[in-house]
């Protein structure tokens, strides 16, 4: 049934993973120029700090380092070998929220600094963050400022991931095909696999890639542009939807929530295998709300050079996407799959070594 867009129905709450645009109370706030911030507020700068340290923590537990508060300064060398995946992490999630921060500010938007969400305990939140996200206090007053605003940050967070999955694969290794090890079994998007083929120089589903923590690092930056560009809600790509289709983007928020639920339900009738987050996802876009604010100008579309920007920007959800980004495997027979391996190029300390992770492409 169609009903109305609702301001108040947009208002209900604001996630807590990846990157958002927080929803605003009201569309019709004040349109006024914000002088820039004097200095990073504590908070941030805290934030910033923990995840950078939680995600250096999940590097290190990667690469086979133990941590204990019974060898503190062991525990603290060992986290050294984390650095090659954390420091990449970083600048992807810092460039996608710095976009949005500076489109933001740069149209009068009134905005907050990124706030970093941690993830302790890295043998569990295994890649040691929930992303971040930036406030907007003020309401873009067109749906073209907001076009700029909601498609900034994952532009930007790929200037980063593109380039650093570009030198992780040159610096990773090829092996013969074995995933009898079994362990995390990443999955696919279309950019990635090319980018595979043509830095690799071989065929990747013939071979085990033991990708060095920069290219995995890159494929959590693909990850997460394509999160983000999830066409439903204020995720970014809501906000990209609401300034192509104005009102009808609740029709393709609703068409979101159900690929998610089709992209569990097709595969369990058929006996394949899929990603059960996908029901997660589709939860959270239903909690978060399928409305979007409207701007102060509802009705003047994007012109000819943003509505390219839009849609390359869609395409952009496209080859990032990933039907099963996450899968655990078992130790088996070898699999005559490609194996993307976590692993990192310099081994931790012999004292603190585990087993590394690995993956596989689906």
């Amino acid at each position: 049934m169609n009903e109305p867009v609702n301001q108040l129905d947009t208002d209900k709450g604001a996630p807590t993973v990846l990157s958002e645009i927080p929803r605003h109370p009201t569309a019709y706030e004040p349109y006024t120029p914000v002088a820039a911030p004097v200095k990073i507020p504590r908070l941030n700068a805290v934030l910033f700090l923990l995840t950078l340290l939680t995600t250096t923590m999940a590097g290190a537990y990667m690469a086979g380092a133990d941590f204990s508060l019974l060898r503190p300064i062991s525990s603290f060398a060992a986290l050294a070998s984390g650095l090659s995946f954390s420091i990449p992490l970083m600048m992807i999630l810092l460039a996608h929220e710095l976009g949005h921060y500076i489109a933001a500010r740069r149209h009068g938007v009134d905005s907050s600094l990124p706030y970093f969400i941690p993830a302790p305990f890295p043998s569990f939140f295994f890649v040691g963050t929930f992303g971040a996200f930036i406030r907007m206090r003020s309401m873009p007053n067109s749906r073209r400022v907001m076009f700029d605003i909601g498609a900034a940050g994952p532009w930007a967070g790929m200037l980063i991931a593109l380039p650093a999955t570009i030198i992780g694969l040159q610096h990773s290794t090829i092996g013969p095909l074995d995933s009898s090890a079994g362990g995390l079994n990443l999955g696919n998007s279309l950019l990635f696999l090319e980018l595979s083929r043509w830095i690799l120089g071989v065929d990747p589903n013939s071979v085990n890639v033991n990708l060095n923590p920069i290219a995995f690092a890159g494929w959590l930056g693909f990850f997460v542009t394509m999160l983000n560009l999830v066409p439903s809600g204020q995720f970014d790509g809501g906000h990209v939807v609401y300034t192509l289709f104005g009102r009808r983007h609740r029709l393709v928020s609703r068409c979101a929530v159900l690929g998610c639920v089709l992209m569990v339900v097709v595969p369990f009738i058929l006996g394949r295998d899929y990603w059960g987050g996908w029901l997660l996802w589709a939860l959270l876009l239903i909690v978060l709300g399928l409305g979007h604010p409207t701007t102060v100008d509802a009705e003047t579309p994007l012109d000819g050079r943003r509505k390219l920007a839009a849609w390359l920007t869609v395409a952009l959800f496209i080859i990032t996407f990933t039907p099963m980004p996450f899968s655990f495997a078992p130790p088996g027979p070898p699999s005559k799959d490609k194996v993307y391996q976590v692993i990192q190029p310099q081994p931790a300390p012999a004292a603190v070594r585990r087993t590394p992770l690995h993956g596989r492409q689906i």
